[in-house]
């Protein structure tokens, strides 16, 4: 239904690269210029300014990609419409997930969804959570599930699933046994962290406020960009992490990690769907529906 000259320039403005977009969308390079200089010859303005191997859009081409923008969603919410009066649910679905969500508590559900609606394609991004929420802002997403405590007011919040983020370290470590450390003692204690961005790290932070502890109180080993890399890291040093419950469970059953209590310290907290205010595309209600009735499932 689209307009695929349209889809190229968006892919284009987007990656900043014509090779990229060629590479996302599966044509050639020359191709891609093809359809760039034929939209540029329609609207009769350059879209793109060159500069060497860069690019960076213009005037006209931030305007048309506006547009183009609000086209491919009217496109997306007619075909939702259409299917609906036929009884038929297809086309793709844009998710993005924070890491942790999109490791450890999505791709059953994912699994389950497609089970339900083989037709709807789903294309899954995953980054930390202020990621996620630029690229919702970006419209390069549909729907997303975070972890953080941010607001922006552009998004919408809304509880999606609990969560519990807890102190962990492996089973060699000399504090093993140990069932719980005061907050001087996590203090004095090497500690691996995520990244700044990222909404576990977010969450640590505002559950220390009220013991007036920050990160720079804490002894930070070393900041890692994934959940994956530090739980390897745990299991061959001295240092400890805080991680989501649902990120340990496997390690947590064969032994490798364990759990250390901090007296004082309880970190709850949600993940979050997030949608733009006002702006919820036909599958992205599919989809919320769908995690509604099954968000009792996720094991934790």
């Amino acid at each position: 239904m689209s307009d695929f000259r349209l889809e190229v320039f968006q892919t284009v403005a987007k990656r900043l690269s014509f090779t990229k977009a060629a590479q996302e969308l599966f044509i050639t390079q020359p191709a891609v210029t093809k359809h760039i200089r034929e939209l540029e010859e329609q609207y009769k303005a350059k879209l793109f300014e060159r500069n060497g191997n860069k690019i960076a859009l213009t005037r006209a081409g931030d305007i048309l990609l506006k547009y183009s923008e609000q086209i491919f969603a009217i496109y997306r919410q007619a075909e939702f419409e259409i299917n609906i009066i036929s009884e038929r649910n297809t086309g793709i679905l844009r998710l993005g997930a924070s890491t942790t969500i999109s490791q450890y508590v999505i791709p059953p559900l994912l699994a389950s969804f497609h089970q339900k609606f083989p037709e709807i394609k789903v294309n899954l991004i995953n980054g930390n959570t202020e990621a996620i929420e630029n690229a919702l802002i970006n419209k390069e997403i549909d729907l997303g599930l975070i972890e953080g405590h941010s607001r922006k007011t552009q998004i919408s919040y809304s509880e999606f699933v609990k969560d519990e983020i807890v102190l962990v370290c492996s089973k060699e470590h000399p504090l093993a046994k140990t069932a719980e450390l005061s907050l001087e003692e996590l203090k004095n204690t090497p500690l691996i962290l995520r990244e700044r961005g990222s909404g576990t790290l977010e969450v640590i932070e505002h559950f220390l406020e009220p013991s007036k502890l920050k990160l720079t109180n804490l002894q930070i080993e070393m900041q890692l960009g994934s959940t994956e890399a530090i739980k390897s890291y745990l299991l061959h040093s001295n240092c400890m992490a805080f991680l989501s419950i649902h990120a340990i469970l496997k390690e947590l059953s064969t032994g490798e990690l364990r759990i250390i209590d901090v007296k004082g310290l309880n970190i709850q907290r949600n993940f979050y769907l997030i949608n733009l205010h006002g702006q919820i595309p036909g599958l992205a209600e599919v989809f919320i529906r769908f995690l509604k009735l099954n968000s009792g499932k996720i094991k934790i």
